[in-house]
């Protein structure tokens, strides 16, 4: 059986970092509408609570530095505001 891990750290309501055995990704949003920012692209998802319908778009784009620069500003922050 395969070996997994997955760790959700908040950094601020509505941001969070997603963390597991091969790559970190950046969470934006609330419940009914978030964005993830990771290695593979963007995920965009919008759904309504409690009814289990939700729509998600993925743009398979290779985010590069951006992505880095977000994560290492978001994992400042969280180590500032703890």
């Amino acid at each position: 059986m395969p070996l997994r891990f997955q760790r959700r750290v908040r950094i601020a309501p509505g941001i969070s970092l997603n963390l597991n055995k091969r790559s970190i990704s950046a969470s934006f949003g609330r419940p009914g509408a978030h964005t993830t920012i990771g290695p593979k692209g963007r995920r965009t998802t919008v759904g309504l609570p409690g009814t289990g319908l939700s729509y998600t778009s993925y743009q398979r784009a290779q985010p590069g530095i951006i992505l880095i620069i977000l994560i290492g500003a978001f994992l400042l922050l969280g180590i500032l505001y703890r």
